[in-house]
């Protein structure tokens, strides 16, 4: 009898062990499972999946469940398991005829450390390495078992709580419920993550990062400046604003009163030639439309917003002066998210080229992006493009080989478009055999 006694005590002890995997498993599997992919199985019909969402929308509930179905499991292992244990071991040291206080010291140690060995493998390690590496499996194998103990437990769940809360408020603590959401900065991490493992690839990487610093770009960093900016003159004879649209690239263009700093509305060359074909008179002001007007601080998400409201195209931008600062189209809003975008009208150089261990830099690159592209710091409050910062470091007009140093790296003013600079080069310092591209 006494050896049938001993035998159910450890199975008694393997059921506390699997029971202490399994509240393990449950606890790390609903933290560590993906909700989005959840609601997917259930929109699909997965009942299953269903069960889970009950858990997800109460889940700091269940993990007090977990919770306490650890304790009670750990609790009835060391109640169970040393003297099951212990009670197998002492016929065997009785054998060599041992003092009994030895015998009952080393069967205590030994049957201790295998119910410490059993607990943290199969109680917690194991189940754990299971739960995450198969999370989504495991929460739809233990949510039905999970509900159903929940339910039994659940006095003394709703008061271990209150409990817990009460405590808490002594030291003016406030339980928070359990939020879901990311901050900006966790998404970029878990992005990258997924990118590093294969997950999404580098477009998707792309898109993902462009969208977050949407927001935060202002019009004067993506507008064309304004003294590129390609216009029509109410001034100017018809033929000669004709001739600017024949030999231009674009299918809108802004129209001025005198100079850039009066702008009075856009023109579409499909109104004008509309026009000329209805034998219209010949006059911008008959072809012409509204343009919208922006101040050079406005983020470019609301100005899209503005665009779409009054379905334009083209927006004129403003600086704190007054004067015209730039254009920003909607093509180059569009561009902060998905990149460049060439049309066969397009000839422009890349913004950045390799050559000769060096890169040419466009001078109109933001600091910003010449910054992450090589990996150092470039920042100013007064200026927002690389050739504005080099203008900043020198006490001249810009002249082809000024030199600037940064960090590790030279700049050098390699194009200049009178007193534009339009090209710069950066190479490493010291370290010119040293490719660029290899980065």
């Amino acid at each position: 009898m006494a050896i049938w006694g001993s035998l159910f005590n450890l199975i008694l002890v393997m059921i506390l062990v699997l029971l202490n995997g399994f509240f393990v498993a449950t606890e790390f599997a609903i933290v560590k499972v993906r909700e989005s992919r959840i609601a997917q199985l259930a929109a699909e019909g997965n009942k299953r999946a269903v069960d889970v969402e009950r858990v997800l929308h109460n889940l700091d509930a269940y993990l007090s469940a977990c919770q306490l179905g650890i304790t009670l499991a750990s609790l009835g292992l060391g109640w169970l398991g040393e003297p099951a244990i212990a009670h197998l071991l002492h016929p065997v040291f009785r054998y060599f005829h041992l003092n009994e206080t030895v015998v009952t010291s080393i069967s205590f140690i030994i049957a201790f450390s295998v119910i410490t060995f059993l607990h943290i493998v199969l109680g917690e390690l194991a189940p754990k390495t299971l739960a995450i590496q198969y999370s989504e499996k495991v929460v739809l194998a233990v949510a039905k078992p999970i509900q159903l103990f929940y339910k039994i437990m659940y006095p003394f769940i709703q008061m271990l709580n209150w409990s817990a809360s009460r405590f808490l408020a002594l030291f003016h603590i406030s339980l928070e419920p359990h939020q879901e959401a990311h901050t900006e900065e966790e998404i970029r991490i878990l992005v990258n993550e997924s990118h590093k493992s294969g997950l999404i690839d580098q477009t998707e990487l792309m898109l993902v990062d462009n969208i977050f610093d949407f927001s935060e770009t202002m019009a004067r960093e993506i507008m064309v400046p304004r003294t590129d900016m390609v216009v029509l003159n109410l001034r100017d004879p018809f033929d000669e604003n004709v001739k600017h649209v024949q030999n231009g690239r674009f299918t809108r263009y802004p129209v001025v009163d005198g100079d850039k700093d009066h702008v009075v509305g856009s023109l579409h060359i499909k109104d004008m030639l509309t026009g000329l074909l209805e034998g219209e008179s010949h006059d911008l002001q008959t072809f012409m439309r509204s343009i919208l007007t922006v101040p050079e601080t406005i983020s470019i998400s609301r100005l899209l917003t503005m665009l779409q409201k009054q379905r334009g195209q083209m927006a004129i931008i403003i600086d704190e002066y007054g004067g015209t600062a730039g254009l920003v189209t909607l093509e180059d809003i569009m561009e902060e998210i998905v990149g460049d975008i060439q049309d066969e009208f397009d000839d422009e150089r890349p913004e950045v080229e390799r050559s000769d261990g060096m890169l040419s830099l466009d001078g109109r690159m933001l600091l910003e992006e010449v910054g992450d592209y090589l990996d150092i710091e470039l920042e100013s409050s007064d200026v927002d493009t690389l050739a504005g910062w080099i203008y900043m470091q020198i006490d001249h007009p810009p002249r082809v080989g000024d030199r600037v140093k940064e960090g590790m790296y030279e700049f050098v003013v390699g194009e200049v478009d009178h007193y534009r600079i339009t090209r710069v080069y950066a190479k490493k310092i010291g370290k010119a055999e040293e490719e660029i591209s290899s980065q």
